[in-house]
């Protein structure tokens, strides 16, 4: 029994893992990220084009990259949230990613989808051609952000079980 409990207790680092998989991955979104704002910047000013369809296109790009880099935030939220959560819980991080269990790692990444599926969105908006498909897409990303801010509003969780009041102790 007490060789279950230390291969259990060891298995926690197969959580590196995702915390690396999640790392490398952020680490590409945001180099790509930074590599098309290079070549956005070129484009737009050794290009020569100043029309009104040229703005468009660098406003659609420069939407697209914020897309990259805010999903490399996610994955990089996520890497550090898993590590500290099952590695080391003594990691020098912000005040705000200071976290004690999945449900806060959830709300933050919850933060970060909501803002991502804005500027989605947003892209979506600049690229419109008229049809009717952006109010689909409108309603579809609307939905979606209501059932975050209704979970967000339930503290994270999916059951109406929330966590008890700390004051209210149980009668023994």
């Amino acid at each position: 029994m007490d060789m279950l409990r230390r291969v259990l207790a060891g298995s926690r680092y197969f959580i590196v893992i995702g915390v690396i998989g999640s790392f490398l991955a952020s680490i590409t979104l945001l180099i790509v990220g930074g590599l098309k704002t290079i070549g956005l910047i070129v484009n737009t000013f050794f290009g020569g084009d100043f029309s009104q369809t040229s703005a468009k296109y660098i406003t659609v790009g420069f939407i697209e990259v914020l897309d990259l880099f805010l999903l490399g935030t996610v994955l990089y939220i996520i890497a550090l949230g898993l590590y500290q959560l099952f590695i080391d819980d003594k990691l020098p991080l912000p005040a705000w990613m200071h976290l004690r269990t999945l449900t806060d790692l959830k709300v933050e990444l919850i933060n970060v989808i909501i803002v991502l599926l804005g500027v989605s969105f947003l892209g979506a908006v600049v690229q419109w051609d008229g049809s009717p498909n952006i109010l689909a897409l409108g309603l579809a990303i609307g939905s979606i952000l209501a059932a975050y801010a209704l979970l967000l509003r339930s503290g994270g969780r999916l059951s109406g079980g929330g966590s008890p009041d700390q004051s209210q102790k149980p009668e023994a």
